[in-house]
């Protein structure tokens, strides 16, 4: 079993437990501190933990990792899944009286955010995926999920070369089925996120913000 370690999580926030949570995954071979950049560009109101993957990387890769990758086109679906529960356990540890939380991940980040939402769908209230993708492969809760149509932005660019067009084929098919799904795609944007991107996300957890009940 993977665990993540909560001492390397960077908090924006000391008032965090009365706060919306917004969680950064970051993406292969980066760390807890690549997307913590992304505070400043993001609504206020919330707190933003950014949370270290569990795995290293083979050498010389620096960082960390959510699972293991084989070549651009082994990803397992069992590790991702791994990944996901591991953040399950910390999300229920690290945040249990959080008001709202929603999911901010790049790359394998995004695969482990959406497989956490596909495995506990009533705990997150919104996921952004950037640059990532859906896990093919049936989740017991996939219908429930397909009920409950919680909102997702994914955006990608069109100059991406990391994520498989299989898995981009597979995820165009799946995310409209499944959820309320705010899609953008971005011409000449590469594996990375652009301002206009920054922009877009923005608006998109302002609207889950607005839509949280008044405690």
């Amino acid at each position: 079993m993977i665990e993540i370690d909560d001492s390397a999580t960077r908090w924006s926030s000391d008032d965090r437990e009365r706060m919306p949570l917004l969680v950064l995954l970051h993406g292969y071979g980066a760390d807890e501190h690549d997307l913590f950049g992304l505070v400043e560009h993001l609504p206020q109101g919330i707190a933003v933990a950014s949370v270290a993957a569990p795995l290293s990387p083979p050498w010389p890769m620096p960082g960390r990792s959510w699972y293991p990758i084989d070549g651009l086109d082994g990803r397992d679906p069992e590790h991702v899944t791994a990944a996901a529960e591991a953040l399950l356990r910390w999300v229920e540890q690290a945040a249990p009286t959080a008001t709202s939380i929603a999911l901010l991940g790049f790359s394998q980040g995004a695969a482990v955010s959406l497989q956490a939402l596909r495995l506990d769908p009533e705990r997150f209230g919104a996921v952004v995926a950037l640059s990532g993708y859906v896990t093919p492969g049936d989740l017991p809760r996939d219908e429930e999920l397909a009920e409950l149509r919680p909102a997702v932005f994914w955006g990608r660019g069109t100059h991406d070369d990391v994520i498989p067009p299989a898995l981009v084929a597979h995820t165009a098919d799946w995310l409209p089925a499944h959820s309320e799904l705010s899609g953008r795609v971005y011409t000449g944007l590469t594996h990375s996120i652009s301002q206009q991107e920054l922009g877009d996300v923005s608006q998109f957890l302002a609207r889950w913000i607005d839509g949280i009940p008044a405690g």
